[in-house]
């Protein structure tokens, strides 16, 4: 039982209800009362807070780089969804870099490891045989996140 729990009956905890045991977290930070806390339960969602949002990166870029292998190389299929999935990714990404710019610093590694997942989620939806797309990614980090870039198989630019 958390400090908290003892102190306030009603105080909530951690794994009964995480949303009312945030706010009521906050609540005694901001009233000072650190004594209160459940350091060790403030430990781990600090810990949970930075892998959600090292899987959120992972996930958007893997849908990113699906969607623009889509475009690339089944240019018959393209649509203004995949266009809006593409942009929509981009900005999620942008925005999570913005909330954690150290971050920045490993996306050529989210890159390389989203990357052939990406490939095999491409080569299911659009039916292509898996050798036909690059095993490397052949998009540049900059190029991924730049707003209006999408790929062409011959080096045009939409």
């Amino acid at each position: 039982m958390s400090v908290l729990t003892k102190r306030f009956p009603s105080a909530v905890r951690y794994e009964q209800d995480y949303a009312a045991w945030a706010v009521q977290t906050a609540s005694a930070i901001r009233a000072g009362r650190m004594s209160d806390l459940d350091w060790s339960a403030i430990a781990e969602e600090l810990d949970d807070m930075g892998k959600r949002e090292r899987r959120a990166l992972s996930s958007y870029l893997r849908n990113l780089l699906m969607h623009l292998l889509k475009w690339e190389y089944q240019p018959e299929r393209r649509s203004t969804s995949w266009e809006l999935t593409i942009d929509q990714a981009r900005r999620e990404i942008e925005d999570i870099l913005t909330d954690s710019p150290s971050l920045r610093v490993e996306l050529d590694a989210v890159v390389a490891k989203e990357y052939p997942r990406a490939r095999r989620d491409a080569a299911k939806e659009t039916g292509q045989p898996l050798a036909r797309l690059p095993e490397v990614c052949p998009y540049p980090v900059e190029r991924i996140l730049e707003d209006g870039h999408y790929p062409e198989r011959d080096g045009r630019e939409r």
